[in-house]
């Protein structure tokens, strides 16, 4: 009898459909077969529609709003397919919710961002792919493999193509805990950086008071992991304008667009806002002012090398000829 041979195998969930059919796409293959649906009481029921047996699969779905039913998709699907003996089980979260409960902050807080990672694991994956998670020390939550994707070569290419690098740019970040963030894209494009200082009375307000290193006269862009509320973006955007910017721009990987995010992107000094479509954006926050950049293929590259067993390593950096072009390392 021959022996089967394994295959990939790549499914997506609600959260972002859009973004799994392009990875399939640069993959050269089709989404599995899968139904899910919800009991009127809420409950979640999920069929595979084909054997997996002995395969390697990866599920696609970042834990957006709404973040419970997402992530309980996820757990729910992680634990079919290991009752139906998959070979391999590697859940791909280009956004993982909950990442910004890293730590206690205050007396009798949980940390929100290892229970998930416990979850995921006690269901049954066997490996995370994660884009730009909020902390970078949450990868050591998780007792199995995590590669940990990076944003800021993709987001560095948009400002590349437009000519928006040197010294007469300079990258900013929205406060002093993404300082690093804010560095890795001011190599990439060759400008200094500046940091606005600020102080948050309570969860999702800030207040601005003021920017450290020199503004005036330059094209600003501002970069941060992920975009919320966007009150910290615009309140940084206003006075970056303010101390003498000619433009500012914002980029991020994850735009979150809680309410009331969107008005306020509308209504700022903001020129131009650069996100990623690691989650999904409806048509109904789809500003002119949002550009959005896929993370298909970084994603593609990296389930062909994890499937491959080759290195993913690197694609954690990218190499730029000519300031305008980018391009994967081959290794």
């Amino acid at each position: 009898m021959d022996k089967k041979e394994t295959r990939l195998k790549l499914y997506s969930l609600s959260s972002n459909v859009p973004l799994a059919e392009k990875i399939a796409s640069y993959l050269g293959t089709e989404l599995g077969e899968l139904d899910v649906n919800t009991f009127s009481d809420g409950e979640i029921a999920i069929s595979i529609e084909e054997s997996i047996r002995g395969d390697h699969v990866f599920i696609v779905q970042s834990t957006s709003y709404p973040t419970n039913d997402n992530l309980m998709e996820l757990l729910i699907m992680i634990d079919a397919l290991r009752r139906a003996s998959a070979k391999t089980i590697t859940a791909v979260i280009p956004y993982y919710g909950y990442a910004r409960q890293d730590r206690k902050a205050q007396p009798r807080e949980p940390i929100t961002a290892k229970l998930v990672a416990n979850l995921l694991t006690t269901a049954g994956a066997d490996r995370v792919v994660a884009l730009d998670l909020h902390a970078a020390q949450i990868q050591g939550f998780f007792d199995i493999p995590v590669d940990h994707l990076l944003g800021a070569p993709l987001l560095a290419s948009w400002f590349l193509d437009r000519e928006l690098s040197g010294s007469d740019v300079v990258v900013v970040s929205p406060d002093h805990g993404g300082a690093t963030r804010a560095r890795r894209l001011a190599e990439f494009l060759d400008s200094p950086i500046a940091i606005v200082d600020k102080r948050r009375p309570k969860p999702n307000v800030s207040e601005v008071m003021n920017i450290i290193g020199d503004v005036k006269g330059k094209k600003a862009i501002i970069i941060d992991d992920l975009i919320d509320t966007a009150g910290t973006i615009t309140n940084a955007a206003q006075a970056i304008k303010d101390a003498g910017a000619k433009e500012v721009y914002v980029c991020g990987t994850h735009g979150v667009f809680s309410n009331p995010a969107i008005e306020r992107i509308e209504k700022s000094v903001i020129k131009t806002m650069v996100i990623t479509d690691s989650i999904y954006l409806p048509e109904e926050k789809r500003l002119d002012k949002i550009e959005l950049i896929s993370v298909s293929e970084l994603i593609g590259q990296a389930i062909e090398r994890i499937y491959e067993e080759r290195s993913v390593s690197p694609l954690f950096y990218r190499k730029f000829k000519n300031k305008q072009e980018y391009k994967f390392d081959n290794d």
